[in-house]
């Protein structure tokens, strides 16, 4: 499941762009170009010859620490890190450690701010597509309290609608342009804009059909804690695998009384095994009720909680 290439955005505060470019600048070993476009861009020209990027996202309330207390910010503040095509064992590790240095230096999050993670869509097929769909629709609810999106960003990442997935399961599309018809069916906007409504949506295939033909989940909010983050791209490279490779998917939403064995289970069967994946698994069920070792009784586990 590591060997699809992905992309990752992470929205903070807390510092300028400008100081973000900086420390970005200075542990890749590239050089800073400011575009002066409308989002107040920075690029980082590496010697690999990627380009990370900081801009300014509306979304983002502006905030910074002075005196031990946060205040309002300008829009300088409003920082979004745009990575590159990235691969999970090659790069992993320099995402990490540029979030800790961002940290460190006096970025931080709020309610406002979230992650996307975009995966490489080049592989799907419309069979693929479907499942991913009907994956998302079947763990909507237990993602939602595992990745506790907070209601302020609600808006930019709903649920999946229960219209369009029971229309898609009914249709059994066969081909993009089918599904394509399905997504945007009912909505009046051209499908063409870049923010258009339908990709505020946990899964967004808008971006798979204008052009760029990536699917991007929407549904983390932000942080600048490296073990959540990893967690939450080996989820995305998870749920992206189990899409491609499973014959068929269901939406239907399986009751438990024990979340967090839910969760854990779940991800065991999708690839979360071994100590490699302990921490990503503690992290990712971590605000789930339940016990995470017994089903049914309560017992003790290394991973309770």
């Amino acid at each position: 499941m590591f060997s699809s290439r992905f992309g990752i955005e992470i929205e903070f505060t807390g510092i300028t762009r400008n100081r973000a470019a900086e420390i970005a600048s200075e542990y890749l070993g590239g050089s800073i170009r400011a575009t002066g476009d409308y989002y107040g861009t920075h690029h980082i020209n590496t010697p690999d010859g990627r380009i990370w990027k900081f801009m300014s996202d509306g979304s983002i309330t502006c905030q910074r620490k002075e005196n031990r207390q946060i205040v309002s910010a300008g829009n300088d503040y409003s920082v979004e890190l745009v990575s590159p095509i990235l691969t999970y064992y090659e790069d992993i590790q320099s995402v990490q450690e540029l979030v800790r240095r961002l940290r460190k230096v006096g970025g931080f999050v709020n309610k406002s701010c979230g992650i996307h993670i975009h995966l490489d869509g080049s592989n799907h097929t419309p069979r693929s597509i479907r499942n991913f769909v009907n994956i998302i629709a079947s763990k909507n609810d237990l993602f939602y309290k595992a990745l506790q999106i907070a209601p302020e960003r609600m808006r930019y990442c709903k649920k999946m609608d229960a219209y369009l997935v029971e229309k898609m399961n009914r249709a059994k599309p066969s081909s993009f342009s089918q599904i394509e018809s399905i997504w945007y069916e009912g909505d009046r906007e051209s499908r063409f804009q870049h923010y258009h409504n339908s990709r505020y949506h946990f899964l967004n295939l808008h971006s798979f059909f204008t052009g760029n033909r990536t699917v991007e989940l929407r549904g983390f909010n932000s942080n600048l804690h490296a073990g959540k983050i990893r967690a939450y791209i080996v989820l995305a490279l998870a749920l992206n695998h189990q899409a491609l490779t499973q014959k068929s998917a269901t939406s239907r939403k399986v009751q438990s009384e024990n979340d967090k064995f839910a969760m854990r289970v779940y991800l065991n069967r999708i690839g979360f095994i071994g100590d490699e994946f302990k921490n990503c698994r503690e992290h990712l069920y971590q605000h789930l009720d339940g016990n995470a070792a017994w089903r049914y009784r309560t017992g003790t586990s290394s991973e309770n909680t």
